[in-house]
């Protein structure tokens, strides 16, 4: 219990919320992610480069579904941070464009915008890149599903049982 002249507890930071993210979403975990920057409606992750993230061992490079799980979850960062007020949300489309395998041996960034947020979807774009955006490993645009409680308690939607 806290004393009455006690001030309101700090509400989380946006990159504590993100690193929070990070570090619930067990792939994400496993896969090592990291934030590196954070702004309004913008966010960058970095996935290191492991010898166990490798998808072809001729050539050493990154799996495909590494560079995927990264810029989901950067766009889903990048939407967390647009929103005025934190709510759960989800993936309903990811479209991602592999222009080129990822470089060997490098690390992969990706920085996500959320450009546009609804009150049910939030609309985002996405790049996977090693040292410069405009020099691309995957372009991504996706759209995220945002609750809608309505404010009413979770599981208040279910039908009682008979």
């Amino acid at each position: 219990m806290s004393s009455p002249d006690a001030p309101p507890p700090t509400p989380p930071s946006a990159t504590q919320i993100v690193q929070a993210m990070i570090q619930a979403t067990p792939y994400a975990a496993a896969l090592g992610f990291t934030l590196v920057d954070i702004a309004p409606a913008r966010a960058r992750m970095r996935a290191p480069y492991r010898a166990d993230l490798v998808g072809d061992p001729d050539t050493g490079v990154i799996a495909g579904g590494v560079i995927t799980a990264l810029l989901d979850h950067v766009c889903g960062a990048s939407v967390m941070n647009a929103m005025a007020q934190r709510q759960s949300i989800a993936t309903l489309d990811l479209r991602i464009d592999y222009m080129r395998a990822a470089i060997p041996g490098r690390d992969v960034l990706a920085e996500a915008h959320c450009y546009k947020v609804t009150r049910s979807v939030a609309f985002v774009r996405a790049v996977a890149f090693e040292d410069d955006p405009e020099d691309p490993v995957a372009n991504a645009t996706a759209a995220f599903m945002i609750a809608s409680d309505g404010g009413r308690r979770p599981g208040a939607n279910r039908k009682p049982p008979r």
